[in-house]
């Protein structure tokens, strides 16, 4: 009986310890809207601008493609009925492949797009997450979160970090 006794001692005291230990390390959950960081940070919308610059380049570039396009299949319609089946072949050939490249330069163009937003958002993307980082650091913070509209379906009471990142970065 006295062996028992002291099993269930020293679980209990396992028990305990393990309790003490779990409620000295809960940790501290913070929270951050990023995408509406990135965008209040001084300089993004000189990114915004060179994007949307980049963006019509490749649209006036598209809208000459899809012109031509226009242009050879419209002059195809109204010869075609005189024309013999090999100039026919030839013509409808080159219209063909005149859409080809049309649809190979909107992919590429999408890509390029997609990759020069990348490189331009990058330095503030680092830049942001530096700060998050430093004000998570010295907060204590064991997770931040992206609190994105719809992520985040249930979460305890935590804090917001905007004001403290925001501040940081020198964004009023």
């Amino acid at each position: 009986m006295k062996k028992l006794a002291k099993i269930f001692a020293v679980v209990a005291l396992i028990i305990s310890c393990s309790f003490a230990t779990q409620a000295q390390s809960t940790p501290k959950i913070g929270y951050i809207d990023f995408n509406t960081l990135l965008a209040a940070m001084p300089g993004i919308d000189s990114v915004k601008i060179k994007l949307q610059k980049y963006q019509q380049s490749l649209s006036d570039q598209m809208d000459a493609m899809k012109g031509e396009f226009e242009n050879k299949y419209q002059d195809y319609q109204n010869t075609s009925a005189g024309l013999s089946d090999l100039i026919k072949q030839t013509k409808e050939k080159e219209l063909s492949d005149l859409q080809g490249r049309i649809d190979a330069f909107q992919q590429k163009a999408n890509q390029d797009l997609q990759a020069k937003q990348q490189e331009l958002v990058a330095p503030f993307i680092e830049k942001a997450k530096g700060a998050v980082r430093e004000i998570a650091k010295e907060g204590k913070y064991t997770y931040v979160l992206n609190a994105i509209e719809d992520v985040v379906l249930y979460k305890e009471e935590s804090e917001d970090m905007m004001p403290a990142v925001k501040k940081k970065l020198g964004i009023q």
